[in-house]
């Protein structure tokens, strides 16, 4: 990957994946030349080249915004088909970054569908530093809520993200399934696919969503399949024997 350009917050490197967006079944951008673009700190936005682009699908809104680094950008609304996405691409006609000219992003949620080569991703672009590792340990790991032993195993397996503290993916037979109760509550990560959650009850006290799992995790992290973990942020952790501090994090 080739850094080509920084102007204080903003970075912008050229990535390497071929790049498409859909909506309502029709490909509207596909790239092999995407630029990332860090607008904000956590992670990239693409940028795809006009030439990449059916401009044909986009109608100029009207509208514009302002970016304190980037510039202004005009508001392009998506239509396919009858069905149309308002603001949902935006150019820099007199960009305050060079190398954003000629190029058009698109509102993520907006659109319907994004792909990285034929691998479907959510939520938001793939940061290429965010690193996801998950591996099988013989850690002794116990989950206390209150005082009470929730989860205790030997067979964890251990997921590190960068950004964020260790998670203990545990196996349902080294859990109190009978203290959990199902969630409507789903979450998507870029990383790791779409999440379901449990709630725990304990003397009819509900912690919500404090437990998570992947049915069908992306293939990078097959390994945490049929596993639960808990939020650190909001319980006791004990790794082989010693309490491990709650983290400060988005989610405390």
């Amino acid at each position: 990957m080739t850094m080509t350009a920084s102007r204080g917050r903003v970075k912008i490197e050229d990535g390497q994946k071929r790049i498409r967006v859909f909506l309502n079944g029709e490909c509207v951008a596909d790239t092999a030349a995407v630029k990332l673009v860090w607008e904000k700190p956590y992670y990239p936005v693409y940028y795809f080249p006009e030439a990449d682009v059916k401009m044909d699908l986009l109608t100029a809104s009207g509208e514009e915004k302002k970016s304190p680094s980037r510039g202004l950008a005009t508001l392009f609304n998506v239509k396919v088909a009858g069905k149309e996405a308002a603001n949902a691409a935006y150019t820099y006609p007199d960009p305050k970054i060079e190398d954003l000219a000629g190029l058009v992003a698109f509102d993520w949620a907006a659109m319907d569908v994004w792909f990285e080569e034929d691998e479907e991703v959510f939520v938001h672009a793939r940061d290429p530093y965010t690193r996801v590792d998950a591996i099988p340990s013989s850690r002794h790991i116990e989950v206390k809520i209150n005082g009470v032993t929730v989860a205790d195993s030997t067979k964890p397996t251990l997921l590190f993200e960068t950004g964020l503290p260790t998670r203990y993916y545990l196996p349902l037979t080294d859990v109190r399934m009978d203290l959990l109760r199902d969630s409507d509550t789903t979450t998507q990560c870029p990383y790791k696919g779409e999440a379901n959650y449990y709630s725990v009850d304990l003397d009819g006290e509900l912690h919500e969503d404090i437990v998570w799992y992947y049915k069908y995790p992306v293939e990078e992290s097959s390994r945490i399949a049929g596993m639960v973990s808990f939020y650190n942020e909001k319980l006791d952790i004990f790794v082989d024997g010693e309490p491990e501090g709650r983290p400060k994090t988005v989610f405390s």
